[in-house]
């Protein structure tokens, strides 16, 4: 009697012997279907994942469509931001490699993959190895053989002379490629170091457009979940690097009429609408809100990360609170945050308009930003003082001491035939911020429409962490004119001179 094992093992035979004739039989059926990426996984994938079953979806879709627009030339620089679980390592450090060796006939491609985890790199490595080589694979592309010269699990090398080699992404020196791979450059544990996170940054701006074989038509596809807002997510879209960017959040937020450079956008239509929800169900994303917390959340799974210590504003409280126009009768201050010195990183010179209406709620009209100093700055209030006109109070920031109160009196002064004042500010930016947060959460606060309304919506839900404060400080500062003006208080608002 043969034994449970042997008997296993004849199952085992028998079922490979199937496959094989199957693939044997069908195989220019199966390249054919292999010709898309997405065609290429759903076949493959019982190679890698045998016990596991695949759930495809749009996501996965949108994902496969833009790493193909990499493989035909019509994009080089690629930014995916997506929640963890939703197979981008194996899609992106896999199974488009492979897919370019055989499917798309591109067996020269050589690869620079890397992680910040070297574990991670030799994983994704080990199984585009594993892939190439295995008998389905080499039985349908069976030009693309490994060289006997170079196969190790960090660095392989193909008869074609493409290859692919895998770093940590604290080690990129070294080493060229076709496509230059980086698949979450950041990890959970050292995002929030500044140190790390800066060191991060610099390898990316610095090192990485030297390690690719060609600048014009070699590739960089970053792949990764958001963790803070000086990631290297944020470093790209905050200097407008030239990258397409996909971004993949948890749940649905709103249309932001965005569509990538293949005219990819998001099809979901409700607030909240789950990604995939064949994979992530609402009771598995309502738990993970409870583990990861709202900081942790907004970041990996919404690609939206806002500070820990943050969270002050929230944006679905402003959701429905656009409008075309304001009530009349809106009583209206606009406030000044001041900057002295030009930077792309510094703070910037803000001034928000901010009205309360005759039926107590407040109402954001328009957000003027820039990074000027000294006279620049004198001619932007003045100039735009003239633009909202003389009904329109103007509130100005009084520094402490000698030098502020000069500059404040020279401000006014400038200012002569305008309603406007300056006073010192008291408490911190967080404090002075707080009684317009709670306006926000109570659904008093609405917004007028208009183009300034994202960067200004982003800015408040990433204070007080993220990397500007400006307009919520200028916010704060008219909300306090316009309280203390309403209670009564002694004439902060009047034609006001040099005295």
């Amino acid at each position: 009697m043969p034994t449970l094992a042997e008997i296993r093992a004849e199952k085992a035979r028998r079922r490979t012997e199937r496959e094989r004739a199957d693939v044997a039989k069908n195989a220019e059926r199966i390249r054919a279907e292999c010709q898309t990426l997405a065609g290429f996984v759903r076949h493959a994938w019982p190679i890698l994942e045998p016990k596991a079953k695949l759930v495809w979806g749009w996501p996965l879709q949108a994902m496969a469509d833009h790493l193909e627009a990499v493989t035909r030339g019509e994009i080089t620089r690629l930014l995916t931001n997506c929640p963890p679980g939703l197979m981008k390592s194996l899609l992106h450090s896999v199974f488009w490699p492979a897919y370019e060796w055989g499917p798309a006939d591109l067996p020269h491609m050589r690869y620079l993959t890397s992680s910040y985890s070297q574990d991670n790199v030799m994983r994704d490595n080990t199984k585009m190895r594993r892939l190439v080589e295995s008998e389905w694979y080499q039985s349908l592309w069976p030009t693309v053989r490994m060289s006997a010269d170079q196969n190790a699990k960090g660095k392989f090398e193909n008869t074609a002379s493409g290859g692919r080699e895998g770093r940590p992404f604290a080690s990129m020196t070294g080493g060229r490629g076709d496509r230059v791979i980086i698949d979450d450059p950041h990890s959970t544990e050292t995002a929030e170091s500044e140190v790390e996170r800066r060191n991060a940054v610099r390898i990316f701006r610095e090192s990485i457009s030297d390690r690719l074989n060609d600048l014009d038509r070699s590739a960089i596809v970053v792949i990764m979940q958001r963790l803070h807002s000086d990631d290297v997510a944020g470093t790209i879209l905050k200097l407008g690097l030239p990258y397409a960017h996909l971004c993949l959040p948890m749940e649905f937020e709103g249309p932001t009429n965005k569509k990538t450079i293949i005219g990819f956008s998001d099809p979901r239509s409700h607030q909240g609408e789950l990604l995939l929800p064949e994979r992530f169900s609402r009771e598995a994303v309502e738990a993970l809100k409870k583990v990861k917390g709202e900081y942790g959340y907004a970041g990996q799974y919404q690609q939206r990360p806002t500070p820990r210590e943050g969270g002050l504003f929230k944006r679905h409280w402003f959701e429905g609170k656009i409008r075309r126009v304001a009530p009349p009768g809106t009583v209206w201050v606009r406030h000044w945050d001041l900057a002295s010195t030009k930077s792309t990183t510094a703070a910037r010179t803000a001034g928000v308009k901010l009205g309360r209406a005759p039926d107590g709620s407040y109402w954001v009209a328009s957000s003027v930003i820039a990074q000027e100093e000294g006279n620049e700055v004198r001619k932007l209030i003045k100039a735009t003082a003239e633009l909202d006109g003389k009904s329109v109070q103007i509130s100005l920031p009084q520094d402490p001491g000698q030098a502020g109160k000069v500059q404040a009196k020279d401000m006014v002064a400038m200012l002569a035939g305008f309603i406007a004042r300056a006073e010192p500010e008291t408490g911190d930016k967080v404090t002075r911020a707080e009684p317009f947060s709670v306006q926000c959460e109570a659904g008093n606060v609405y917004l007028v429409e208009g183009e300034w309304n994202e960067s200004y919506l982003d800015e408040l839900c990433l204070f007080p962490g993220g990397s500007f404060k400006d307009q919520v400080d200028a916010t704060s500062g008219a909300f306090g004119r316009l309280v203390t003006g309403a209670k009564g208080s002694t004439a902060i608002f009047g034609t006001y001179g040099t005295g």
